[in-house]
Order: C-alpha cells, then structure tokens, then sequence
C-alpha cells in the first residue's frame, strides 16, 4: 500500500559510450549488491538538488566517469518500501573517468544495447535502452 505524501525523488543517466574495439555503442549497467540487481546508475537527490546536478552526481559516485549529458528520458515512477518514487534520466555519453568497485556499485559492465537489456533487472530498465535509442536516433541497431 502506497502511502499517500511526497515521492522519493531521484536521478540518474542511460550512460553510453563508442566502444573502444568496434566503434558500437555500449551502455553501462551496474550491479548493486545491497539489491543484488543490475540497473542505470542512479540515487536520491539530495535536499533542494537540482535533478541533472543529482543524475550526473550519482553517475560519478556509482561509477566514477564523468559524462555530457544529452536528451532526457522518459521519466519513471513506481512504488519503493511503500512511497511513490519519481526518477528522471537522461541519456550521457561517458567521456572520462575509471570504475572503482564501492558499497553502492560493486561491479560495472559495458554491453552492446540488445545484452544490457536482458541482463538489466527490472522491465522500467529494459525500457530505457529503447528510449535511449531513439534519443540518439540508433533504433534498429540494438
């Protein structure tokens, strides 16, 4: 039952890449071992955080690129530990940086498109390859 009051409000990013080897486009997916599930870097904002400051913050904190970020993703809700959650994403290309494992992230995979979405956890997931796709117009190559 969802208690009715504000949602959980958080952010986080599709983050993408050229891989090294081909020049195809892989997304990175992350492993949380607290939920022991795979999903888009994201998190909670923190108080008065402007939404992309917080999807970019999560991104460097989970896997220790820094990226630009592009078009923003559809916005997903669903219910967490009974309260509404509200998080938006964004599409980013990751430009620099090295994953360090952590207590939030402990593993970090770079997949072409059509492997992330069957190892990503939940369908909202899955979905947001899709959208990230369309946004960087590569729909049919993933």
């Amino acid at each position: 039952m969802l208690v009715p009051g504000k949602p959980i409000k958080a952010a986080g990013c599709v983050l993408w890449r050229r891989s090294p080897a081909d020049g195809g486009l892989e997304i990175a997916i992350v492993h949380r071992p607290k939920y022991d599930d795979w999903s888009h870097p994201k998190g909670k904002l923190k108080r008065d955080e402007d939404w992309l400051a917080g999807a970019l913050r999560e991104v460097s904190e989970e896997t220790g690129m820094r990226c630009h970020p592009g078009a923003e993703l559809p916005t997903v809700h669903y219910p967490a530990n009974g309260r509404p959650k509200e998080v938006r994403y964004w599409a980013a290309e990751a430009v620099a940086g090295e994953f360090d494992p952590n207590d939030e992230v402990d593993r970090l995979l770079w997949l072409p498109p059509d492997q992330a979405r069957r190892i990503l956890t939940q369908g909202r997931d899955q979905e947001l390859v899709d959208a990230l796709l369309e946004a960087l117009h590569e729909v049919g190559r993933g």
